[in-house]
């Protein structure tokens, strides 16, 4: 009898099909897993790329802001419209050229406003800065600064303020780039002219260094260079010093009978040649007009010598005919080079052919005359006499055009005329030089001097004006350090001139500007001619 099978259970069927499905299941569990993993590699790939965007963004920003404040909104242009741009404002037209000028304008406000933005304050304070230190005045170099004896210790806030109000009474207020207010208004109002005057000044070339319009008073910017003689000083008392009128060249003459020709650079200053004459201690020793002869006189002698720096011949003039003098020392040449003027005892003058030296003509004055002076144009001679007259002739008739009197002079010393024939200054034995224009000179009897110069204490024994009309020095050889440079617009003594704290000038015998005032010298007793040079800078 055969078994029957057993029919399967629904457990078995179940089991039977779960067997059947689960690998259906295991496909689709990874279908899920693979489907979760590429959604987190998607995710993190998003958010690598959107850093990475963010990084170009900035990049991108940075790029356009620096696009804008160099061609304005250019970002979005097109490139042959940014090309057109490149080329040049002159080749747009009028509504782009003035979309130009407004986006530049917004991109100077935005600077602007970037600037007042990226002003930092300080990270900290250090209280110690803050407080007041107290210095001592009673130090040597301080000593000036101090008003009164109970000012021995000053704050520095004071003592800065002190310096400040020195240094602006020397210059005469606040200098312009002292002035930070002035300078930020000028700077916002100039700048368009600015523009145009740089393009100007880049048109053109030249020699931009040159002297300013007008001398600034109070500080005189000189340094103190070798003596001009320094390769041979003097045996004794240096009677003059004279620059030469066209060359870089310098002459000195003394009493040790020698005149001496040296080239002047401000820092060797060389030697070119010495004459010796024997038996002639030189009085004064002058330059011709054209620079070719040099006139020598002697302190006891009716005959004077002229050295012809061409030939190099030395020539005696034993006497001139007409010329009854004991003695011939002091003399001037005429800024023309056509007359030598002999200043004679008794008044009188002596008026030479400066290429003859033959006497042309004899003029007097009253009293005795201790200076001359020529004017400009050698039109006209100015004698000032002992008695403190001045006297004015004309050299074409030698007849007195008129006198007048130097207010408070009690002996006339020395008297000289400005290149630019304005002013005549006189220096009388009591150490006043008196200033006066020329028309006042020659209209009345008893001018009033613009400016009466006291600084001297002994006589004013020499004075000479600059080249350009600026500087007055005057000079006493009574004491020592009696030199002063006067400034001619504000007739003021520049105060830092000479350097009291050292010593150099001694007795100064004679004093000449160079032609275009970059050097002055004076020649002293002890044989050297001190040499200064202007500081453009």
């Amino acid at each position: 009898m055969k078994k029957k099978k057993k029919k399967p259970t629904k457990i078995k069927k179940m089991n039977k099909r779960m067997k059947q499905i689960q690998p259906r299941v295991d496909a689709a569990a990874a279908e899920r897993a693979a489907a979760v993993a590429a959604e987190e590699q998607a995710a993190e790939e998003a958010a690598r790329r959107a850093r990475h965007l963010k990084a170009l963004s900035r990049t991108a920003g940075a790029e356009r802001e620096l696009e804008e404040l160099v061609f304005g909104d250019s970002v979005n242009v097109e490139e042959d419209e940014l090309l057109q741009r490149l080329a040049g404002p002159g080749r747009l037209n009028a509504a782009e050229r003035k979309s130009l000028q407004k986006d530049s304008s917004d991109s100077e406000v935005e600077n602007e406003a970037k600037g007042k933005l990226l002003s930092k304050k300080p990270a900290w304070v250090d209280e110690d800065d803050e407080a007041e230190e107290n210095v001592d005045m009673t130090h040597r170099y301080r000593k000036d600064f101090m008003k009164s004896d109970a000012e021995k210790i000053l704050t520095k806030k004071k003592l800065k303020r002190r310096l400040e109000e020195q240094f602006q009474r020397a210059m005469g207020g606040v200098p312009a780039w002292a002035d930070l207010e002035n300078r930020k208004k000028s700077k916002r109002t100039a700048s368009d002219s600015d523009s145009d005057e740089d393009d100007d000044l880049l048109c053109r070339t030249g020699n931009f260094i040159s002297n300013s319009e007008s001398l600034p008073r109070g500080i005189l910017k000189m340094r103190t260079c070798l003596p001009a003689n320094q390769e041979r000083f003097a045996n004794g008392k240096l009677a003059t010093v004279q620059f030469h009128p066209s060359a870089q060249v310098v002459m000195t003459a003394g009493h040790d009978r020698s005149v001496s020709l040296f080239q002047v650079d401000g820092i060797r200053n060389p030697r070119i040649q010495s004459i010796y004459l024997e038996s002639f201690p030189i009085y004064k020793a002058c330059f011709s007009v054209d620079g070719e002869q040099v006139i020598a006189t002697g302190t006891h002698h009716k005959m004077f010598f002229v050295y012809d720096m061409m030939s190099g011949s030395i020539i005696p003039i034993q006497k001139v005919r007409g010329v009854e003098e004991r003695f011939l020392r002091s003399f001037e040449v005429s800024p023309d080079g056509s007359f030598m003027l002999l200043t004679g005892t008794s008044g009188y003058l002596h008026l030479l052919s400066m290429k003859t030296k033959e006497l042309i003509s004899t003029m007097k004055v009253n009293g005795r005359c201790t200076a001359s002076a020529f004017t400009p144009d050698s039109s006209k001679i100015y004698s000032y006499t002992k008695e403190g007259e001045v006297f004015i002739w004309d050299v074409r008739s030698r007849k007195c055009l008129h006198k007048f009197e130097d207010e408070g002079s009690l002996e006339g010393k020395c008297i000289a005329v400005s290149k630019n024939n304005q002013y005549v200054a006189c220096g009388s034995a009591s150490g006043v030089v008196n200033l006066y224009t020329t028309d006042v000179c020659l209209k009345e009897n008893r001018p009033k001097p613009v400016k009466a110069i006291m600084n001297l204490v002994t006589s004013a024994t020499c004075v000479t004006f600059n080249p350009t009309t600026e500087i007055l020095a005057v000079a006493s050889r009574e004491t020592d350090e009696a030199v002063k440079l006067v400034h001619i617009p504000s007739y003021t003594v520049f105060s830092n001139f000479p350097v009291f704290r050292r010593k150099q000038i001694y007795l100064a015998q004679s004093m000449d500007f160079s032609p275009r005032s970059g050097f002055f010298s004076v020649a002293n007793n002890k044989g050297k001619a001190l040499l200064f040079r202007y500081v453009l800078n």
